[in-house]
């Protein structure tokens, strides 16, 4: 969805509304398609004392194996953007101006964006999860095993035969 800002960069007082939806759902994410319900974009873009502003609500629901115990779980996310456009920005990069050049703001490509560099970069079904047993693959949040969880290098068996020995 492409936006034509012309009347807004023009006339002080002026907003545009925007309430879209937007389809993630053929993005892979580690071999995953974490983003299957559409991310809802709610917000506005308002020239306030001559400032153009972009003031933005993302809401999505991130669906993917915990990164511990691969059980599949899902997790809302909410973004806020609050930034201010210009039509252009001289020899200088800012994280709170978004460039607009012919005034025209493309809100799918800059929400595509804001979600991709939001996303979870470690997803756990709980803060405390305990994760598969390395040996067996038994869950470790619902009950333990009787492997033995301290393997020894295998270059170094030939200490432990020493150790065994006294």
């Amino acid at each position: 969805m492409i936006l034509d800002l012309k009347r807004i960069f023009a006339t002080e007082g002026s907003s545009l509304p925007i309430d879209h939806t937007l389809s993630f759902s053929d993005f892979e994410y580690y071999g995953n398609y974490p983003l299957n319900n559409p991310v809802v974009i709610k917000g506005e873009i308002f020239n306030k004392a001559g400032v153009v502003n972009l003031s933005l609500k993302i809401d999505y629901t991130f669906t993917a194996p915990c990164d511990r115990c691969s059980k599949v779980i899902s997790h809302e996310h909410t973004v806020q953007i609050d930034k201010m456009l210009a039509v252009s920005l001289e020899r200088q990069e800012s994280d709170t101006i978004i460039e607009v050049p012919g005034m025209k703001f493309d809100v799918d490509e800059f929400v595509y964006s804001e979600v991709v560099l939001s996303l979870p970069t470690k997803h756990l079904c709980r803060d405390d999860c305990k994760g598969l047993c390395p040996v067996c693959g038994v869950d470790l949040n619902t009950g333990s095993c009787n492997c033995k969880t301290r393997e020894i290098d295998p270059r170094l068996k030939v200490l432990e035969e020493l150790l065994n020995k006294n």
